[in-house]
């Protein structure tokens, strides 16, 4: 009798032991990874960053955000990070790489958002729409010498795999503290790209196209919802769209605003809210961007006005 009291005893200790090793082998791995390129993936690329983030920790959970932004298109890859990053958890880590200037002086960083989302990448612009919009906790510098993956000192042109993947699977595996990515940077040193904001002048909206839904043609602008009500739009009501490169009108149309793209016959425009509640422009499953030859980003301009307002 005394013999299976202490046994049982023994095989409790033992679940319990072996539970919290479980819950803490999940703990340390719940920390998402997301990567994004221009990579593509008709090469090794890719594989080459998740093996790379595979060999600092095997429990890591890795995502592909995209590998498709168009080659050097820092813009958009910007813009993809800003659609994306707030629907995953806090403490997520994004490794980011649109690099054109890899080898250069251009810095490489890791930004902390003061939602507790980190992004790690070169200092080029990428960041740009996420500082703004989330805003920077703290900046730091990537201290190259004891945060590079072994063997790749002499490797100039894929910081992607040397770097940032590497410094991304370390700080999301807990393998590095935040504090030991490198040294401080002034906050407001990340670079930005400049682009139109969205403002009211009067009775007509202003913005840029800053990426097309690619998928269906459809026109996003970063005119958000909140300047569409300062208009008194309500649905069905006409809107007026003009879209302008660099300042030469490309595109005009009259549109009724409407909440599906039910609302319109087929092949008739639309301008409707997208899933950023931001105003966007489509034909009911037609192609708007490619029947007027629209492309995007930041000399991409729109304006919206209500049609007989003054």
């Amino acid at each position: 009798m005394k013999d299976s009291m202490i046994l049982n005893r023994i095989s409790r200790l033992v679940a319990g032991a072996c539970l919290g090793a479980l819950l803490l082998s999940t703990a340390q791995a719940a920390t998402p990874l997301v990567l994004m390129t221009d990579f593509g993936t008709a090469d090794g690329a890719v594989s080459a960053m998740h093996g790379v983030a595979y060999g600092v920790d095997p429990k890591l959970t890795i995502s592909d955000l995209t590998h498709q932004i168009p080659d050097y298109d820092i813009w958009l890859g910007a813009y993809r990070l800003y659609q994306t990053a707030n629907y995953w958890p806090e403490g997520t880590v994004f490794v980011s790489v649109i690099d054109p200037g890899v080898g250069t002086q251009r810095k490489s960083v890791v930004l902390k958002t003061k939602n507790g989302r980190y992004f790690v990448g070169p200092d080029n612009g990428l960041f740009t729409l996420i500082a703004e919009r989330d805003g920077v906790a703290e900046l730091r510098e990537i201290d190259e010498k004891v945060n590079r993956l072994a063997g790749s000192a002499e490797s100039y042109t894929f910081h992607g795999r040397d770097v940032y993947a590497y410094v991304g699977a370390r700080l999301a595996s807990g393998a590095i503290s935040y504090e030991q990515v490198g040294p401080v940077l002034p906050s407001e040193s990340v670079v930005k790209i400049a682009y139109q904001h969205a403002v009211r002048d009067g009775n007509t909206l202003r913005g840029i196209v800053p990426v097309l839904d690619v998928k269906y043609g459809n026109v996003w602008t970063n005119i958000p919802k909140a300047l569409l009500d300062e208009l008194g739009v309500k649905p069905h009501d006409p809107l007026q769209v003009r879209i302008l490169h660099k300042g030469k009108q490309v595109a005009k149309v009259t549109a009724p605003f409407e909440h599906t793209f039910g609302g319109v016959a087929k092949g008739k425009p639309l301008v409707y809210l997208n899933s950023l509640l931001d105003v966007a422009v489509a034909i009911s499953q037609g192609d708007f961007a490619a029947k007027h030859h629209i492309e995007s980003g930041v000399d991409w301009q729109v304006e919206v006005s209500k049609v007989g307002s003054k």
